[in-house]
């Protein structure tokens, strides 16, 4: 299997630790949990389809907002939100 890959923009980065003290390469950790949580993100998808992923890792269940852009993670936003570790917990709820 090829190994996953990233990018995002340096600029929208440092705006994402600056506002929710993440920064994309913790985010990318998200995607290496093995019960993370993929849903569309349907507010945000108007010019293209948008996602989120919720995993679990060191710091707690990230949620990070990505799109798929040639087979490559675009991340553009990160952060440790109630609502992404309701929908984590949720899901994997029904595999205990």
């Amino acid at each position: 299997m090829d190994a996953v890959q990233f990018e995002w923009d340096p600029a929208k980065e440092f705006e994402n630790v600056a506002k929710h003290g993440v920064s994309f390469l913790e985010a990318q950790q998200a995607f290496a949990d093995e019960r993370c949580v993929l849903g569309k993100d349907l507010a945000h998808s108007e010019v293209e389809p948008r996602y989120y992923c919720f995993g679990r890792v060191e710091r707690g269940v990230l949620t990070v907002r990505f799109t798929w852009r040639s087979g490559v993670i675009r991340i553009f936003g990160a952060g440790f939100w109630r609502k992404g570790r309701v929908a984590y917990e949720r899901e994997n709820s029904l595999y205990r």
